[in-house]
Parts: structure tokens; sequence; C-alpha cells
């Protein structure tokens, strides 16, 4: 009965405190925040679409740590290539076997490989089972692919288990 009526209550909280923070606090606006923080959750939920759930949030956090990392270090390889002559470069365009499923692990891959500078996702197969990538510059197409497998397809696998 309380699922029925409150189906995201994380959603609701937020909703309430975001709209008492916009206004000043009195009792009108309480009341309105309220049923608004009530009713938008309410509306929106048969909308919202189940995700895969994170089964080992401290694996996340060294997932999101190990990322960040990543961006940095590649910023500075990024600028190392596009200070020497262009010629030097060899882009290419790259196809990810996929081993990871769930919409939202693959767009996690998807945008964790688009962050670090040097790679970009375009694109999913329609069997969502390859995802092509562009590369500023590929050395071993081979090792790049094993090297995004094993840094990031992989231990999504684990923090989603999927």
């Amino acid at each position: 009965m309380l699922k029925r009526l409150f189906p995201m209550p994380l959603h609701t909280c937020i909703l309430l405190v975001v709209w008492l923070l916009l206004n000043d606090l009195s009792a009108g606006h309480f009341t309105l925040g309220l049923i608004l923080a009530i009713m938008i959750p309410w509306v929106a939920a048969p909308l919202s679409d189940p995700h895969a759930r994170v089964k080992k949030p401290l694996r996340a956090l060294r997932y999101v740590l190990m990322v960040l990392g990543d961006i940095v270090v590649s910023n500075f390889e990024v600028a190392n290539r596009i200070l020497k002559p262009n010629r030097l470069l060899r882009p290419g365009l790259i196809a990810l076997p996929l081993d990871l499923t769930g919409q939202f692990p693959l767009a996690l891959l998807a945008s964790t490989i688009s962050l670090t500078p040097g790679t970009v996702s375009v694109d999913f197969s329609e069997d969502m089972k390859w995802l092509y990538i562009h590369a500023l510059h590929v050395d071993d197409e081979q090792s790049l692919i094993q090297r995004i497998k094993t840094r990031y397809e992989a231990p999504l696998r684990e923090i989603f288990a999927c």
C-alpha cells in the first residue's frame, strides 16, 4: 500500500528538499512542495525503466577512481600526440565485441570510453553485441580491444553482476 502511494520515496524527499531550497520556508510552500513531491513521482513511476542495480558498491567506487585517473593520463597522452606531426597519427575505427549486457551497464561502458580522451564511442550494433569506437591513434587494434575489455568491461560486469 505504501509503495503505491510513494513509488519513489527517495525522489519524493529530494523533490521536497529542492522545492524548499528554491522557495521560502512557509506552510504554503511546504504544502505545495509536498503535494508536488508526491504527485510527480507517482505520475512518473510507470514511465521509469528499471535498470541494473549496483551489486558491488566498493568496486564501483574503485572503478570511478580508476576512470578519473585514466582521464588524466589520457589527456597527457593525447596532448603529446597532437603536438607531434599529423602524419604520425593512425586514427582507427574498431569493433569491440561485448560480453556486457543491460542497457545501463552498456551506456556506462560507452560513456567511459567517450570520457577517456582519444577514444569516442560511435554506435552499438543492432543486436547490441558490438560497440564501434573511434580512436585517435591505434597502434594495435587487438591490444586496444583487450585493454578496454579488461580495464572497463570486466569491472562493469562485476559491479552489475551481468
